[in-house]
């Protein structure tokens, strides 16, 4: 009997070899009697309300085939369901939360179908926006790395005032070119790049990061994952800010209302197969840390020989 029942395969819309792949999945699941699914992902597809809809949300597994932004999108659909996730790297791009495409071969693959694998959760937010309609239908919004607010215009660089408030009190009003409010998966995405922190994935925390403040005081800060915060935009002269979410839009948002930002109720589940998985050597491999650009003389390292007597 296999382990799972029923397996949903998303694959990258625009990769041949992506779409190859998910076909040869397919097969060999069909062959040990899943019930497999499989449809293109990507900016012009969105396979999972056509996944939950066929399954009635009963998804034992989700293999999705590309790199970071197709398991963003899957944690955002599936997370609420705590569908597991098996996210490997087949013509995809970075790979922070991806595995290498060897995990759908020989012994990995043979454990994946005997259910022999880890779950590692990674900490999602949720957004809302609050006050009074019209409001946006599909409450709340879900993020894996991270929600960003800031101004969108076509012909100028506009600035906002984001005025934050954490457990209902206020605690500044950032004037930049936006805000990120991210988790420890999102920290090495956009908030790097903003000269966020970078956090272990297994702490819950939530960071909120200024986008080029225009004032120094406003700087990055580490909150506790149970933080409720929300965000008013209390100046924008352009009338166009947006709610993104891992980099997708969600919802245009007006002077003066207010966004509620907090950890999501469920966590996205990523199958790891991989052996003595390690989130610090993917950070060296990425990130090409120390360690991974020079090599050490051995001679120079040696331990001396300790002479008794």
């Amino acid at each position: 009997m296999a382990f799972f029942r029923q397996v949903v395969i998303a694959y990258k819309g625009d990769d041949r070899r992506s779409e190859a792949e998910a076909r040869r999945c397919a097969a060999l699941f069909s062959e040990v009697g899943c019930q497999v699914l499989s449809a293109p992902s990507g900016p012009e597809h969105n396979p999972y309300p056509f996944f939950v809809t066929e399954t009635g949300g009963a998804i034992d597994l989700a293999l999705v085939l590309g790199g970071d932004g197709s398991t963003l999108a899957a944690a955002r659909h599936l997370s609420c369901l705590d569908v597991p996730i098996l996210a490997v790297n087949v013509g995809g791009h970075l790979g922070f939360l991806t595995q290498r495409s060897e995990v759908l071969q020989g012994r990995y693959w043979e454990r994946l179908l005997a259910g022999d694998f880890q779950i590692e959760e990674r900490l999602m937010l949720q957004s809302s926006l609050l006050g009074p309609p019209p409001l946006p239908e599909h409450q709340p919004f879900y993020c894996l790395n991270e929600f960003c607010l800031k101004p969108s215009n076509a012909v100028r660089l506009s600035t906002i005032i984001l005025e934050v408030a954490i457990g209902g009190e206020v605690v500044d009003q950032v004037h930049g070119d936006g805000l990120l409010i991210s988790t420890p998966t999102g920290s090495t995405s956009y908030t790097v790049a903003a000269n966020g922190p970078i956090i272990a994935p297994s702490l819950d925390a939530i960071t909120l990061t200024p986008i080029c403040p225009l004032s120094l005081s406003s700087r990055p800060v580490v909150l506790p994952g149970d933080a409720v915060i929300e965000v008013t935009p209390v100046q924008d002269y352009d009338n166009g800010i947006r709610l993104w979410s891992d980099g997708s839009f969600s919802a245009p948002v007006d002077l003066c209302r207010p966004v509620r930002i907090q950890a999501a109720r469920h966590r996205a589940r990523l199958v790891i197969l991989e052996e003595r998985h390690s989130y610090f050597r993917t950070l060296r491999e990425k990130l090409q840390w120390a360690g991974t650009r020079i090599t050490a003389d051995p001679t120079v390292c040696e331990t001396p020989e300790i002479k008794s007597g």
